[in-house]
């Protein structure tokens, strides 16, 4: 297939890219590259050196892999151009990676507020009307989030993306109904997920086109196959307080003897999924696609629920580490559960990496060896959400106010 990999640079895209072409695809990577402005922004960088795209493109092809393009495109804010490459390259499938992935840097200020929107919603907006004026018949395939569920499950699994629910009409007899599973986003940036899932309706039955959604969990690990190949090919590790994951964080901050920051009582449970699973999902995906004039299809796409109390201590015993809870930036619940169904994945061939599996390799192979490049002043979370209640504003003034610590 022909594969047009938006966001390709970043740190889902870049490994995504490289497991396509890896597969005998013909990948072209579209991005702007504005994440890595993002790092000059916030004085941060990788705990893993990155190379510039045109050495990490040159690499590929020295380690045999298939020659892969970059066309450095906004997406959000160039159309026209974004309509003459799809007319031009006719790709067979798109992967849409090209959307700010932070809740921290969402909500850092009302700048970040409008920029995550404005980025995230015109990117995917862009997107739908270029393939319906360019008569693209691509499947395209969005990298999602857990988070449009919110944390709470009501008691039940969450399903994949679509819930049955029964009406009552006024007739007095039931009405059996499908419905997208009420969002509940706990950010900007999940509020912006929340919207896409919306245009994706939209366009699935309007429009009839083909498009697959991927309801993600939390990334955890670094080495992809193809990323092993070539340092130079190595992909992103965030620790910093905007972009860092929280596993990841915990390994870091393991490997340069920081105590593990657990952020309120760490009862927040999240899903998760390695960074290896993810690339294959994204490959499952592209293999069952939706037939024309289908419904979204949406995916689960983790492997394991865990507290984050529960993880800070496991990476503690396998690194000998401190664990230390710190106030909390983010407006949720103190403790939640999470149930979630993730079976089509497992149905169509995904076997797991689970983190009894990976976690010792990533504090031994990644984050000790490259601990000297770590600054620990970055590692605490500045990005602070609050209500105005909480803030000490009167609720009649209105709706929610960020501060920072």
């Amino acid at each position: 297939m022909k594969i047009a990999v938006l966001g390709g640079d970043g740190f889902c895209g870049w490994p995504a890219a490289l497991h396509l072409s890896d597969l005998g695809h013909d990948v072209v990577i579209v991005d702007n590259l504005v994440r890595r402005r993002i790092d000059e922004e916030l004085g941060a960088s990788s705990l893993t050196p990155i190379a510039s795209p045109e050495e990490r493109l040159a690499a590929w092809e020295q380690v045999g892999g298939r020659p892969m393009e970059l066309v450095e495109l906004d997406l959000a804010q160039d159309y026209d151009g974004l309509v003459a490459l799809l007319d031009e390259r006719r790709p067979d499938a798109v992967v849409h990676f090209a959307e700010q992935r932070s809740a921290p840097y969402s909500m850092k200020s009302a700048r970040h507020k409008r920029f995550t929107v404005d980025n995230n919603t015109n990117a995917t907006h862009n997107l739908l009307c270029a393939m319906v004026e360019t008569g693209l018949d691509a499947h395209l395939v969005h990298l999602g989030t857990m988070g449009v569920y919110g944390y709470g499950t009501a008691g039940m699994a969450i399903p994949e993306g679509y819930l049955d629910v029964e009406i009552a009409a006024e007739d007095g007899t039931r009405v059996a109904q499908e419905i997208l599973y009420p969002t509940n986003p706990g950010s900007i940036y999940h509020m912006t997920k929340c919207l896409d899932q919306q245009l994706f309706a939209y366009y699935a039955k309007n429009d009839a086109l083909r498009i697959t959604d991927l309801h993600q969990g939390i990334i955890w690990g670094t080495h992809t196959e193809q990323t092993m190949r070539d340092e130079r090919l190595v992909n992103r590790f965030d620790y910093d307080g905007d972009y860092g994951t929280v596993l990841n964080r915990f390994l870091m901050q393991a490997a340069v003897g920081y105590p593990l920051t657990v952020h309120g009582t760490g009862g927040q449970t999240r899903a998760f999924i390695h960074i290896r699973d993810m690339v294959r999902c994204v490959q499952i995906a592209l293999e069952n696609p939706p037939a024309t004039g289908e419904r979204v299809k949406i995916f689960n796409q983790m492997t394991e629920t865990h507290r984050v109390r529960d993880l800070a201590e496991l990476v503690a015993r396998i690194s000998d580490a401190e664990v230390e809870l710190v106030p909390n930036p983010r407006h949720e619940a103190a403790e939640n559960e999470l149930h979630v169904h993730n079976e089509t994945f497992l149905d169509l061939g995904l076997q797991p990496t689970l983190l009894e599996e990976g976690l010792l390799m990533e504090v031994e192979d990644v984050a000790r060896r490259y601990a000297d490049r770590a600054d620990l002043d970055k590692i605490p979370c500045t990005s602070v959400w609050t209500s105005r209640q909480q803030a000490g504003v009167p609720a009649s003034r209105g709706a929610a106010v960020e501060r920072t610590a």
